[in-house]
């Protein structure tokens, strides 16, 4: 029996053909790929070639450029290394470098390089004029000015430049000049003596050698009169004159000799100073310890010395005014005031002084009868203590307490009543201090203060009382300032000042004030 064939798909029956057809489809799919290749191939080829026409002239510059600018960098460099800073082919580092530029405006290496000719050029000026070459100096400082230098320093040189070219052939005749000054022994009082003349030289030239020999010369003959006038006791003269020497020549051989003969002078006085202080020789105490400080200002043993023999004149001032020695007491007021004494404190004195006038007055008035001393005496006793109730111990003057007790002294100085009230008077004071600074009353405690110092200006208690005060003035004026209040704040900026001159919080709190009045301004 013949085999049937097997049952192949639809479109399946032949092989061949499928195979054909299988071909022809990748060979299409094929194709088709290709052609969209070539159709993107397209499209970027023509996309290259339109940038190529847009960007032909930046990219033609770029490529040839670059190479240029970096070779004229690299030049400009060369001729920076070799000093040539400017030459009339071209060649030079300031042409290389502004040919850069001109190629690119904004290349940095090329700025740079013209600020490294322009500097080069200023220190050529400055060699040049030590070598005194004046003309190449000038030309070398206009080629710095061209290339815009700083012009304080273009400045520098030029005024050097222009003292030069002035001095010209006149060094000789300065130095002439000089030595006649020297030869006439004026050292240094002015611009025309021997010192201030060969430093003028040597500012011209630092190695002229005759110049160097007269100031060594100069310096050695004042150096020798410093000596001279330290042992003789004239302190300040000496120490002007080494001051002087220093500014001179720093490094002059004579100066640390001198030196030490200034301070052993310096001490000695101290010395003497402090003996004729133990010795209650205050005038003298007062002098030697001036002298020191006038040589010294910063010696803390004359500072201290001073402050001792101050408080010592304040009192001899009360004793002479009591014993109604008024030209001796004006005289201690001066020599307080010398002494560095307060405004506060020479007010007093000046109260003081006139209390005792007015006192002597009294005293001069005829003698009264008993019964009429009797009854003024009674008055002045309940001023007294009206006016120790009302807390008015110096102030106002002619109704204070003080007042009426120099007047009842006047009156009976030996009367008990009179002795008790000026006994009760100081505690008084010094309580009426404490309870006001207490509660804040920092006016009324300075009245109580005055009134304190007035009836025992030696009281051991005083400066700490004074601080104190000044310290509470601060406080309140400080807490016053926050809130806006600058004109209570500089007021008690000033009262402090007064009772305290050195306080260290002092300077902080003006330092605020003045910040405080710079922002309201």
């Amino acid at each position: 029996m013949e085999r049937e064939p097997p049952h192949r798909p639809h479109g399946a029956e032949h092989p061949a053909l499928d195979r054909v057809r299988r071909e022809g489809r990748w060979w299409w799919l094929q194709a088709r790929h290709a052609r969209r290749v070539w159709r993107w191939a397209l499209v970027a080829a023509l996309a290259v070639f339109v940038l190529l026409v847009l960007l032909r002239g930046p990219l033609a510059d770029w490529f040839w450029d670059e190479p240029q600018i970096e070779q004229l960098l690299a030049e400009g460099d060369r001729a920076l290394a070799a000093g040539r800073l400017s030459e009339a082919d071209g060649s030079g580092a300031r042409e290389r470098y502004q040919a850069a530029l001109a190629l690119d405006g904004d290349r940095l290496q090329a700025r740079q390089g013209l600020a490294r000719t322009g500097a080069a050029a200023l220190q050529q000026a400055r060699d040049r004029l030590l070598r005194d070459d004046l003309e190449g100096s000038a030309q070398a400082l206009a080629l710095a000015r061209e290339l815009q230098v700083p012009q304080a320093e273009g400045d520098d040189v030029a005024r050097q430049l222009q003292a030069r070219r002035s001095a010209g052939v006149g060094i000789g005749a300065l130095l002439a000049q000089a030595r006649n000054a020297f030869a006439a022994g004026r050292l240094d009082d002015g611009d025309s003596c021997a010192l201030p003349l060969f430093q003028r030289i040597l500012a011209l030239q630092p190695d002229n050698l005759p110049a160097l020999e007269g100031r060594e010369d100069a310096l050695s003959d004042l150096l020798q009169q410093a000596r001279a006038r330290a042992a003789r006791g004239a302190l300040a003269e000496s120490a002007a004159m080494l001051l002087r020497a220093r500014q001179f020549d720093a490094g002059h051989a004579d100066l640390p000799a001198s030196q030490e003969a200034l301070a052993r002078a310096v001490d000695q006085r101290l010395q003497q100073a402090h003996r004729a202080l133990r010795r209650q020789q205050l005038d003298a105490a007062a002098e030697g310890f001036l002298a020191v400080l006038a040589a010294a200002p910063d010696d803390a043993n004359a500072q201290r010395g001073r402050e001792q023999t101050l408080q010592a004149v304040l009192a001899r001032s009360q004793t002479l005014a009591n014993d109604f020695q008024f030209e001796a007491a004006q005289r201690d007021a001066a020599l307080a005031a010398a002494l560095g004494a307060s405004t506060a404190a020479q007010q007093q004195l000046a109260q003081r002084l006139s209390r005792a006038q007015q006192a002597q007055h009294a005293l001069q008035q005829p003698r009264l009868g008993t019964a009429q001393r009797e009854r003024q005496l009674r008055d002045h006793l309940r001023r007294i203590e009206r006016a120790e109730a009302a807390g008015q111990w110096i102030s106002p003057p002619g109704h204070s307490a003080f007042d009426a007790l120099r007047e009842a002294q006047s009156l009976a100085p030996r009367d008990a009543r009179v002795k008790a009230a000026a006994a009760r008077l100081l505690p008084a004071s010094r309580r009426c201090y404490d309870d006001n600074l207490r509660q804040n009353r920092v006016q009324a405690a300075g009245a109580c203060l005055q009134a304190w110092q007035t009836l025992s200006p030696t009281a051991s208690g005083l400066p700490s009382a004074r601080l104190r005060l000044a310290q509470r003035w601060l406080a309140i004026g400080s807490e016053r300032l926050g809130s806006g209040d600058v004109a209570f704040a500089t007021h008690a900026a000033e009262q402090a000042r007064q009772l305290q001159p050195d306080l260290a919080e002092l300077p902080a709190f003006e330092d605020r004030l003045r910040r405080a009045g710079a922002r309201a301004d």
